[in-house]
């Protein structure tokens, strides 16, 4: 039996779209500027029902993790690292880490988003370590 394939909903479907070229995109409200993950009908900051997907670079901080040695059902090869992630331009969300060995994840590890085809029509965002520098912030 094969892992479960997320099913794109009518809220999610421009997530999917955009994870399949590449892209990471979240839910922006311009009514409180917040950005949240993951899609809801209403902003859960103001219950705005005017939000909309924005662009993501993809880079954050590792806020909270844990290493899953019991698979949560068919299809889940394990151990696997499971992260919240801090997104630098604001957002928070729950994704897997691939770093070789789980137990190598750490929190306020930096990591960034990195794409695999699942599907021919699901691409799921996956976290990496960020070897990147960071850029220096001018004053």
């Amino acid at each position: 039996m094969s892992r479960p394939v997320p099913v794109p909903t009518s809220l999610s479907e421009p997530f999917w779209e955009a994870a399949r070229s590449g892209d990471l995109v979240i839910p922006y409200c311009p009514s409180c500027d917040l950005r949240f993950f993951v899609p809801e009908p209403a902003c859960p900051g103001c219950m705005s029902r005017d939000w909309r997907y924005v662009p993501s670079a993809g880079r954050g901080t590792v806020y909270s993790m844990t290493v899953v040695h019991r698979a949560p059902g068919p299809g889940f090869d394990t151990p696997f690292a499971l992260a919240v992630i801090d997104l630098d331009d604001g957002a928070t969300l729950l994704s897997h880490v691939d770093v070789g060995d789980p137990d190598d994840v750490a929190i306020g590890m930096r990591v960034r988003v990195d794409f695999r085809p699942f599907t021919d029509e699901i691409t799921l965002p996956y976290f990496v370590p960020d070897t990147r520098p960071e850029r220096p912030t001018t004053e």
